[in-house]
């Protein structure tokens, strides 16, 4: 294959085409090589570029063998490496733990092509071949990883990512700022050891008097693997420190090390973003891939800009607030502007961009004045259960965006498929953005994200209670309405949070069906490193109040919560009624319009078991549950 020059260097080829006959920083990854701004490496390789350094990209290198890891030479200054765009782990297995068979970051979206814990494996594998190179680990397996953990997959508590992975440095967080700093300074001679002060990043000492930032001490990883209140303490400050204005440093003993956790670094400004987002990139997969199927995570993100960072909606279940943190920064509208402008001219697009959006897509600022100067508030979440006084709800910046890609010349429709905060959206008085999103923006169904129904489990969620999606899927059916469009609203629903009981989750698949609908897709909970609701899962307690959680742990009892949530399904019918059964609410048997499931059919000698009796006699109406009656089928038509 010809080297190609607009992508970054993949071979000695590559670099001999580029006529490098050294370069300065090697970037592994556990993803194929997708030179986009939504996946990590693109940004970081893109920026150290931009920083006039030489950078060559090797992806999914065969970690078996050592060859692998030295085809393009050692570089000049470090060896920076991430697992991938996701946790190695969540993208090899299931909620169940069952293995994945496909991989949409992997070409041909086969599996197998990273190994689990990649981070670790591949920072192991360049200690092994060049000795005291400086490495330094980041991304989201790294980001997710930086404290002592719980590790779902080995049901256990392990010690952080920087130990295992013998690497100097971790940067964590959205690493532009720690990365290039990092860089200049191993670019200047300074010895990787004698780096410790930079903010966004982790490294391990022998003596806590390292640490040069006013810090907190946590529980050991020894304590909080065998201490589960130390753990959740631990936790809850850990969370709490990730504030780039009022976080402090973080120290955590590991046996005779100590871990070193610096402050957040400030997330990029406007103009620093738009610099990273018009890096020149080549918006595609490394053509390499082309002959293997491709990379299908393209897919989703080709035709789509990236207008903000970070999100104060403080999920507890959410990867966001450990990783890109819960100050909110975005781009100029200029910037967008030129993204979607060039879109336009790609040879593929045919008029739709499919999304302008991010972690969640009606944030374009920080929730309150206060945040900018303070930073988020400690023991108090912006939206849940309530919205916050303070909270400053306004969608005029984003609106106006929006109004102003719709006038660009080849635009058709522009969409948001990205998370939209329903309950921030009602507290904004002003109606023009929810009516231009129904009007303009929608692809037929919305997706939004009220998860549960129950009061105590949101508020594990860290969720607002179920009455604010009633007000708001009210509004936009009248919207909808009133706009004379048929668009449908899909719920977002969780099964098996910590807090949620077998009860619970017949009570939403109760609310379900007064609702009329059931999902297509029930997301069981996964407990990934780092968040608090993943700690509510290990310890069982609620890092924020000490108090106990219930938690659903026994694969059986999760089944059965799944089941619950999809219970028209002929497949999940033996698991709905066992759950019914032992919860006690055989009333959800029978025939009433509440009831989930039809009773057992009678033989012809028996009368039905299971069920309630019909109001007009003591056996069933003739024909009612059968679902191949004509009435049944009539009503199924009728609703589709």
């Amino acid at each position: 294959m010809k080297p190609l020059r607009d992508f970054l260097p993949i071979s000695v080829e590559d670099m001999r085409a580029r006529e490098w006959y050294y370069y300065d920083f090697l970037l592994i990854t556990g993803d194929a090589y997708v030179d986009h701004p939504s996946f990590g490496t693109a940004i970081i390789s893109r920026v150290l570029e931009d920083e006039g350094y030489r950078v060559a990209i090797l992806a999914q290198p065969d970690w078996r063998k050592n060859e692998s890891f030295t085809a393009l030479g050692r570089p000049r200054y470090g060896v920076l490496i991430n697992g991938g765009n996701i946790d190695s782990m969540v993208a090899h297995y299931t909620a169940a733990r069952k293995r994945r068979h496909d991989d949409a970051y992997s070409p041909g979206n086969k599996a197998g092509y990273r190994p689990d814990r990649a981070t670790i494996v591949y920072a192991n594998k360049i200690r092994e071949v060049y000795g005291d190179i400086p490495i330094v680990i980041g991304g989201l397996e790294a980001s997710l990883r930086r404290f002592a953990h719980y590790d779902y997959w080995e049901d256990k508590v392990r010690r952080s990512i920087l130990f295992d992975a013998q690497a100097d440095l971790l940067v964590y967080g959205m690493g532009e700022r720690a990365t290039r700093e990092i860089a200049r300074r191993l670019a200047a001679g300074e010895p990787i050891s004698q780096i410790t002060d930079v903010k966004g990043t982790c490294f391990a000492a022998s003596s806590p008097d390292a640490c040069q930032y006013p810090a907190l001490r946590v529980a050991s990883y020894e304590e909080v693997s065998r201490d589960k209140r130390a753990y959740a303490a631990a936790n809850l400050v850990e969370y709490d420190e990730h504030d780039p204005i009022r976080g402090r440093a973080v120290i955590q003993p590991h046996g005779k090390e100590y871990l070193i956790y610096n402050p957040p670094a400030m997330p990029l400004n406007t103009q620093e973003l738009d610099r990273v987002a018009e890096l020149p990139y080549m918006r595609e997969p490394h053509p390499v891939y082309d002959s293997q199927g491709g990379v299908s995570a393209i897919e989703e993100v080709r035709f789509s800009v990236i207008h903000n960072r970070g999100c104060f909606g403080a999920c507890k279940f959410c990867s966001l607030a450990f990783h890109q943190g819960r100050m909110v920064t975005s781009r100029s509208h200029e910037s967008v502007i030129r993204e979607v402008t060039a879109l336009t001219q790609h040879p593929g697009f045919k008029g739709y961009i499919h999304d302008v959006g991010g972690p969640t897509a009606n944030f374009r600022r920080p929730s309150c004045q206060k945040q900018r100067k303070h930073g988020l508030c400690k023991n108090r979440d912006c939206l849940a259960p309530e919205p916050c006084p303070n909270l400053d709800a306004d969608h005029t910046d984003y609106l106006t965006l929006l109004r102003k890609l719709r006038e660009i010349p080849g635009i058709k429709k522009i969409f948001i498929r990205s998370g939209i905060r329903f309950d921030y959206l009602l507290e904004d008085k002003n109606g023009e953005f929810f009516a231009d999103l129904v009007k303009h923006h929608i692809s037929g169904q919305l997706k939004v994200a009220p998860e549960h129904c129950v009061g105590h489990v949101l508020d594990h969620m860290g969720k607002p209670h179920i009455g604010a999606y009633e007000k708001f899927r009210q509004k936009y059916q009248r919207l909808n309405q009133k706009y004379g469009k048929n668009q449908f609203l899909v719920p977002y629903l969780m099964s098996s949070h910590p807090g949620c009981t077998l009860k619970d989750a017949i009570s939403l698949a109760q609310w379900l069906n007064k609702t009329g609908r059931q999902p297509e897709q029930v997301q069981d909970f996964y407990p990934t490193p780092g968040t608090i609701s993943t700690c509510m899962y290990y310890t069982g307690l609620d890092p924020r109040t000490m108090e106990p959680v219930y938690v659903p742990k026994s694969p059986h009892e999760k089944e059965l919560q799944r089941a619950l949530l999809q219970w028209k399904r002929p497949e999940k019918r033996r698991l709905v009624m066992e759950a019914l059964h032992k919860a006690g609410r055989e009333d959800l048997i029978g025939y009433g319009p509440d009831c989930l499931l039809r009773p057992v059919r009678p033989t012809r000698d028996e009368p039905a078991k299971g069920g309630k009796a019909d109001r007009k006699g003591g056996k069933p109406a003739k024909g009612r549950g059968d679902r191949k009656t004509p009435t049944r089928q009539g009503k199924k038509r009728t609703r589709k």
